[in-house]
């Protein structure tokens, strides 16, 4: 199990918390103030600000929130990638980013947005951020504004198609590879001739694996990318990308939420195979998998809790 350990000052342990808080769990140990597990990754917060991950993926998700890293875990405070240019921030940039992999409810959902140089200080005028600074009320408010100041395209895969490529052996970073790509081809379809510095795809993949998953795409955009984890502390392009797409799984999961009659918890935690069992035991098997990703763990759990209390009514 690989582990990463970062220091977050307290306004990052508030926003961390609030953004796992649909896959919080219960963990009574000393000086733990928050434990969550979030797509197999168990993450756990100390009063002394300290965050340890753990889990495959434990240092992607810890890269994610940059802060401090300690010695034990010394590649999760800088962004991994290639060598990006000098002087990035203030270049023309599309930036790309994703959102929802590690939910049971709901989509995934990828968006692409160009920022150019002479419009970068409007995104941060705008209040753009990293989203992981951002609480989702906030974010459903400036999405409107992003989405008319900038160059994009936003694109849901619902959870009936996320579930049918999965099953024909599609791997999430094949599914993303997929949907980035055809994000960054509609945005530069947009701008119409006009060609970005550079593209910026925060990384989930190494190069050579991302463009081999769309070896088989017509189209593949290859002409000045860049690929980097916390990508959306490098330029603002990416952290607008990172907001249009949470914004559009937030729209989702109301629409998936009003659909099913109950609210919707995110993340992957026990709080999701309470609903999960619910809602099959109210509407049954095929229901539930036309609102979450099958392949997840929460599937097996929840109809183990429905069945336990089926047997008791």
């Amino acid at each position: 199990m690989s582990n990463a350990v970062i220091q977050l000052g307290p306004d990052r342990i508030r926003a961390l918390m609030a953004h796992y808080a649909g896959s919080r769990i219960e963990r009574n140990a000393p000086g733990v103030v928050f434990a969550a597990k979030s797509g197999g990754v168990s993450i756990t917060a100390y009063k002394s600000g300290k965050v340890l991950f753990q889990g495959g993926g434990a240092d992607a998700e810890a890269s994610r929130w940059g802060g401090n890293a300690s010695p034990s875990s010394p590649k999760a405070a800088a962004p991994k990638g290639e060598k990006l240019p000098s002087g990035l921030a203030r270049m023309s940039i599309l930036g790309s980013d994703e959102t929802g992999t590690g939910d049971f409810f709901g989509p995934v959902t990828v968006a692409a947005c160009f920022v150019p140089a002479e419009k970068i200080a409007l995104a941060k005028e705008l209040g753009v951020k990293d989203s992981k600074m951002l609480t989702d009320a906030h974010m459903l408010k400036i999405g409107p504004e992003i989405k008319e100041a900038f160059t994009n395209s936003v694109l849901v895969l619902p959870n009936e198609k996320y579930n049918a490529v999965q099953a024909k052996g599609w791997s999430q970073g094949k599914i993303k590879a997929l949907l980035h790509n055809q994000a960054l081809k509609h945005v530069l379809r947009k701008m119409d001739g006009l060609k970005p510095d550079h593209i910026l795809i925060d990384q989930f993949a190494e190069r050579g694996i991302y463009y081999r998953h769309i070896a088989s795409e017509p189209e593949i955009i290859r002409e000045n990318v860049l690929f980097s984890t916390k990508a959306e502390n490098l330029h603002v392009s990416v952290a607008c990308a990172s907001i249009l797409a949470r914004v559009a799984f937030l729209e989702e999961m109301d629409r998936l939420s009003e659909k099913a009659g109950t609210r919707l918890p995110k993340g992957a935690g026990k709080p999701v195979d309470e609903a999960a069992a619910k809602i099959l035991i109210k509407k049954g098997d095929d229901f539930l998998a036309s609102i979450t990703k099958r392949h997840f763990a929460n599937t097996k759990k929840a109809a183990m809790l429905a069945a336990k209390r089926s047997g008791r009514s």
